[in-house]
């Protein structure tokens, strides 16, 4: 922490990135930052919640690179996170390869599927999310043109010259014209102009009618029908027929869901969507989000909308396109329908979380059925939270029949431990509850749940056999080098249970975890904000206990005391000259006159 303390002293009023490492050297998360200083220094000061409090207990040591402008450092943490693959940045990395259509750029071209976009002098459409989409398209469009389908061009003519599905340039000359008109008609077709080649169908459908060919006809029908099935869902359409992305998102519980719509030739063609936990401030892991997804594969179109330009400085220049934030009209419909869209798509993602009652009951036998204990109906779970051994606490939280019983949580002020001692802290906490669960013969749990491995797990066994003659089930979840819950331990000395990932009983242990985990940080957030509000106080002439106790029960926070006015603090009974003095204080050197305090 001390070397931390004096790297933080160094730190520069420039751009940059920042690479935070754990005890083992390990890159663990790579950000940047318009002012390094003060974004770096933000991790070790004030409280945090979510996931990012787990972050911040990894941080053993940190790197920074300073950069000429913000954009380079957002294109340096692309690089970075590409180059390092970071357990926190995993999920906020586009690490989805998307399905293109490509017309190859060959003497004889063909139509294929692909996930890489590369500097050949092809002919690439998409991205398609839907890659069942990708290959329908293609096959409808390798009915339509003679394009050649065979990767290596054979010996003779195959099938598919006989179905009249390819010129057979193995055998035959090709007019390189006919290739330039078929293209040009493919690139019409998948940049939404549809009518063209859908009159072409009806009437070949027509035609094999009046031939009594009712097979051909029927499938030209069929193909009649997908495309009548595209043009239905062209609900957003634009006259200019200008290629552009609109970008939409939505945070909430630590996760960010992000939305983008392709619009091509005016036509809505495909979305993107993905939704993953964040760390860092929420629009500045947007734009981060943003720059990847345009960084090595995805076609950049002629416009880019955002719901807003904070942090995009440079992004145009970048990315070679028009960058716009619309205020009005189609076009900031277009972003609100995206923002609404994820809002829908991370809220959907939270319900199907959720299970019913009858699967949560299943769970919990399936759960005592795995440990050997019968039906856990009462499952007490504990978590502790700290920031460098700073204010900790730990937390409670009880399920019955696999259902959080919030009546029943408890919070715990740590006060024999110092500093990060995770199994100290373990030890005292079950001790202070059982000992009152039998002084007041209160309910005893089922099973107890503690988060962490086997240092957490023998730290609750010794305290509950060894010192108050207790014996009860005692599992841990431990996490993998991702930090991803894998895998559940039982007893002393701890040993692991299979349990399926897929499995309820896996997901219900895993709400439990998340339910303790947020509860602590809350605790936590809460008992450090005070903490912090005090400490600013405590050099502040003429105030004392109970004053203190009344201006954080009446602002709350630092903020709102700095931006006070007098008639405000005259309205809790304090007089002028004092308000100016704690004013002062806390605004710093800079507001000190009088002038500058009587608002």
């Amino acid at each position: 922490m001390n070397t931390i303390k004096e790297k933080l002293a160094l730190l520069p009023d420039k751009p940059g990135c920042y690479l935070m490492k754990n005890t083992e050297g390990i890159v663990i998360y790579v950000g940047k930052a318009k002012v390094l200083k003060n974004r770096v220094r933000s991790y070790f000061t004030g409280s945090h919640d979510g996931k990012t409090q787990r972050l911040v207990q990894e941080i053993a040591d940190f790197e920074y690179i300073v950069t000429s402008s913000p954009m380079e450092a957002l294109l340096l943490e692309c690089n970075l996170i590409k180059q390092y693959d970071p357990r926190y940045n995993i999920l906020l990395k586009d690490d989805k390869t998307y399905p293109y259509i490509k017309i190859t750029n060959e003497v004889h071209p063909r139509l294929e599927i692909t996930r890489k976009v590369l500097k050949d002098g092809a002919k690439y459409f998409g991205p398609y999310p839907n890659a069942g989409a990708a290959q329908e398209t293609k096959k409808l469009l390798d009915r339509l043109y003679p394009f050649r389908k065979c990767k290596h061009i054979p010996k003779q003519v195959c099938l598919y010259y006989h179905m009249g599905q390819c010129l057979a340039p193995c055998e035959y000359e090709m007019d390189t014209a006919q290739y330039s008109e078929m293209i040009e008609q493919i690139t019409r077709f998948l940049n939404g102009n549809y009518t063209e080649i859908k009159s072409q169908l009806q009437r070949q459908m027509e035609q094999a009618a009046e031939n009594l060919e009712f097979e051909r006809a029927r499938d030209l029908r069929d193909q009649i029908h997908y495309i009548d099935a595209i043009l239905e869902k062209q609900k957003v359409t634009f006259a200019d027929n200008v290629d552009r992305d609109a970008w939409g998102y939505y945070t909430d519980k630590g996760w960010m869901s992000v939305q983008v719509f392709h619009i091509r030739q005016g036509k809505m063609i495909e979305r993107n969507v993905a939704s993953f936990p964040y760390y860092g401030e929420e629009h500045e892991d947007f734009i981060s989000y943003v720059v990847q997804f345009y960084f090595e594969e995805h076609i950049r179109p002629k416009e880019v909308l955002l719901p807003s330009a904070e942090g995009s400085e440079g992004l145009e220049e970048w990315l070679g396109s028009k960058l716009l934030v619309p205020q009005r009209g189609p076009k900031k419909q277009l972003v609100d329908m995206a923002n609404e869209n994820a809002n829908i798509a991370l809220n959907e993602k939270f319900a199907l979380m959720a299970r019913d009652e009858a699967r949560t009951v299943q769970a919990v036998e399936k759960l005592g059925e795995a440990i050997g204990i019968g039906y856990p109906k009462r499952i007490e779970a504990f978590d502790n939270s700290n920031i460098q051994g700073i204010d900790p606490v730990s937390a409670m939280v009880v399920f019955t029949d696999g259902k959080p019983d919030k009546k029943e949580y408890r919070k715990y002020k740590v006060k024999t431990v110092v500093g990060p001692d995770d199994y100290g802290s373990m030890k005292e906490v079950i001790r202070r509850r059982y000992t009152r669960v039998l002084k007041e013969d209160l309910q005893m749990p089922d099973l107890i749940v503690v988060d962490g491995g086997k240092g957490q797990i023998s730290a609750a066994v010794d305290v509950l056999e060894n010192e108050l003659g207790l014996y009860i089930p005692v599992c841990g979840l431990a996490k993998d080098d991702r930090h991803r819950t894998s895998q559940l331990l039982v007893g002393d000395p701890p040993l692991p249970v299979a349990l399926k990932r897929d499995s309820n009983e896996f997901h219900l242990l895993q709400r439990i975890q998340d339910e303790v985990h947020r509860f602590a940080i809350t605790f936590h957030r809460n008992t450090r904000g005070k903490t912090m509000f005090k400490s600013q106080l405590d050099d502040i002439p003429g105030i004392g206990d109970k004053r203190k106790k009344l201006l954080l029960k009446h602002f709350g926070s630092v903020k709102k005391m700095k931006e006070a006015s007098l008639d405000e603090y005259r309205g809790l009974g304090i007089g002028d000259k004092l308000a100016r003095t704690i004013l002062a204080h806390l605004r710093g050197a800079s507001d000190t006159e009088e002038g500058a305090i009587d608002k």
